[in-house]
């Protein structure tokens, strides 16, 4: 049997202690700072950062709480939570949520087992599922439409190709000339959001709330599957309201099965037809945020580009969904294959080449830190289950 803690101990020890220097106050923590995104990208954004902070939830729970907080304190009166909370601002120009919050604080609040850091996270994802649904939702589907770039964090990707990289009004306002289209990644996160709240609701006592999410995370399921599902592909993408899909096969779909929308039949056709496919996402070093073998795909790819290039955080949220889909051991080939590039390179960068295993793209990126530590204590725990 392999000792992976012992394998991979220089680098898990490196992520660690780099991590901590990234634990570092924003605007409005009220002196308990949070996990920033590190490098380039300084402050937490909402797209990635509750979901990192559980990687250190174990040695800083209030920190961890304060990472998830954060966009509480900055909720708008209406509900909007910010996209990004920077040292000394937050940005209300878009979306960009990718793993539900809501989600993300049930897990936190079964860690911690703080009841009050439960309730406060049903109060204000609440609010937020109320405004999405008020200010993304205008064709009453129980979908959330994208009108930029940066509602989804796929920057510099072809699947927004000409269209804005913000909202410049504010994420509740269409830009000009914006054809709004329908997201299979953004509704599916509605989709888990409103599970996770309905799961809060029950333990809270809120029976009736906790039946009113779970119908509405069913209407979003049924219509992701109507709208955003093409079967002739078997994959889901943006639709735009004339009924065509924009075909860029990519990270946004496979987003949709780390929420667990899909049945367990159509999620492993998908893995089939596309995850495992060696000219697709099944590269020498998985996997491209978008098919190597779709047209789209950008190859060398730019400094930050969810074009092509492998992410830390798509393989970060791998986690999520391989195994639900019963694809541990495809898992595991991944997590090495990444773990011995990053056993390569001396610092944590945000992307990586999916032929070569090079890495580019700022340093002290979080998301790569936690993408180390996570998948070596993976590793570990599958090894002592064999």
């Amino acid at each position: 049997m392999v000792n992976y803690a012992e394998r991979f101990a220089a680098l898990k020890t490196r992520a660690e202690n780099e991590i901590v220097k990234n634990i570092r106050p924003v605007f409005g923590c009220n002196g308990t700072p949070v996990l920033n995104e590190g490098g380039i990208y300084c402050g937490i954004w909402l797209e990635c950062g509750p979901l990192e902070s559980l990687t250190i939830a174990g040695d800083f729970p209030e920190e961890a709480m304060m990472s998830h907080r954060i966009f509480y304190i900055h909720q708008s009166a209406e509900g909007q939570f910010p996209a990004s909370v920077k040292e000394d601002s937050a940005g209300y120009r878009q979306i960009q949520q990718v793993v539900p919050i809501a989600c993300t604080a049930l897990e936190l609040a079964k860690m911690t087992g703080n009841e009050a850091f439960l309730a406060e996270s049903f109060e204000a994802c609440s609010k937020w599922d109320a405004w999405l649904t008020r200010h993304r939702d205008p064709r009453k589907l129980d979908l959330i439409e994208a009108w930029c770039e940066f509602d989804t964090g796929h920057d510099n990707s072809p699947r927004f190709a000409g269209v804005p990289r913000f909202c410049p009004d504010g994420a509740d306002v269409i830009p000009d000339g914006v054809v709004p289209r329908l997201a299979p990644d953004l509704s599916a996160n509605l989709y888990s959001s409103r599970l996770a709240l309905a799961e809060m609701a029950e333990h809270l006592g809120k029976y009736d709330a906790a039946e009113k999410f779970r119908a509405a995370a069913e209407r979003t399921r049924i219509n992701v599957e109507k709208f955003c599902y093409d079967p002739e592909r078997n994959f889901y993408y943006d639709r735009f309201h004339d009924g065509t899909f924009c075909h860029v096969t990519g990270d946004a779909g496979l987003r949709v099965l780390g929420e667990h929308l899909p049945s367990l039949e159509r999620g492993k056709a998908i893995f089939k037809e596309h995850i495992l496919n060696e000219k697709a996402f099944w590269t020498p070093y998985p996997m491209p945020s978008v098919a190597a073998n779709d047209p789209a795909f950008i190859h060398p790819a730019p400094e930050n580009c969810w074009g092509g290039a492998c992410q830390a955080l798509l393989a970060l949220r791998t986690l999520r969904y391989f195994e639900y889909y019963g694809f541990a051991d495809e898992l595991k080939h991944l997590m090495l294959r990444w773990l011995e590039a990053m056993d390569k390179c001396d610092k944590f960068m945000q992307q990586m080449d999916p032929f070569t295993g090079e890495f580019s793209t700022t340093e002290m990126y979080s998301p790569a830190m936690c993408t180390a530590i996570e998948f070596i204590r993976k590793l570990s725990l599958m090894s002592q289950t064999l």
